[in-house]
């Protein structure tokens, strides 16, 4: 399956002070060009101050569904175990509609401890987070199903991770985006593990899009030649600066033959 290449970023809503910062960077990442923007679903700074500036993932995304106009939104990635998954297919299907159809639906196992901690939530092991997103996202999708009015389209499931044995079966069963951090020696093994987990469960591996962070444009081009499609750079408060973001829009204009939007 051919795509073109698109540009998202990060928003990372950590160190701003006021949530007008976020705001504006949001209408300045749009009128950039880029085709995503997404946040992430943390509840304290990754880095600098860990008790810092940070407002909340989701109640965001309910405020740029109403104020972009062309972009794609998303968490990358929604914790998976930080709200009941048909809650959570709700919120996605309200965010969706509110929107006009441009949400895509980001999740993966959460790692971060403090969040857990600090929210009463149980931490457990990478295998127990595992199981639970697998449990979740059965009953996310099941919910998705089920809602009136349903979505305004299938909201596209991005799933964050590399585990070989179990994220990667989890992006061959559900995912449409799969969002991993590997190199591009790890990558093309990762790309075999994938293509055999599809292959056991009967999906289509080239419908699976894949993403990573931005790498650079000297090394995109190595990066899109596996297979990659997405790529996302992240951008922290207080000012946004998104001068990396603006190159990273000119490279992936020079190299699609023409500007798409939203998944192929």
């Amino acid at each position: 399956m051919s795509r073109p290449v698109r540009i998202g970023v990060q928003l990372q809503p950590q160190h701003a002070p006021e949530y007008g910062r976020i705001r504006d960077a949001v209408l300045r990442a749009e009128d950039v060009g880029v085709d995503i923007v997404f946040n992430w679903d943390h509840f304290f700074p990754l880095t600098g101050d860990p008790d810092g500036a940070h407002f909340e993932c989701w109640t965001m995304l309910g405020a740029w569904a109403e104020q972009t106009e062309r972009v794609e939104i998303g968490a990358l990635v929604t914790g998976g175990g930080y709200r009941n998954p048909d809650l959570l297919a709700d919120m996605a299907r309200t965010v969706d509609h509110i929107s006009g159809g441009r949400l895509i639906l980001g999740i993966g196992a959460g790692w971060f401890q403090k969040d857990y901690d600090e929210y009463g939530y149980e931490f457990g092991t990478p295998g127990s987070r595992l199981t639970l997103l697998k449990d979740n996202l059965v009953r996310l999708t099941a919910r998705l199903r089920k809602l009136n009015p349903p979505p305004t389209r299938e909201i596209p499931i991005l799933i964050g991770g590399g585990g070989e044995k179990k994220t990667l079966r989890l992006v061959a069963e559900y995912a449409d985006v799969w969002h991993t951090f590997a190199d591009l020696d790890a990558l093309a093994h990762k790309n075999k593990v994938l293509a055999e987990h599809c292959a056991t469960v009967g999906t289509d591996q080239g419908r699976i899009e894949r993403s990573v962070q931005w790498p650079g444009a000297a090394k995109a081009p190595e990066f899109v030649a596996a297979g990659v499609t997405t790529f996302t750079i992240g951008v922290s408060g207080p000012d946004y600066d998104l001068s990396e973001v603006e190159r990273a829009v000119r490279w992936r204009d020079e190299v699609n033959p023409e500007p798409v939007r939203g998944l192929a």
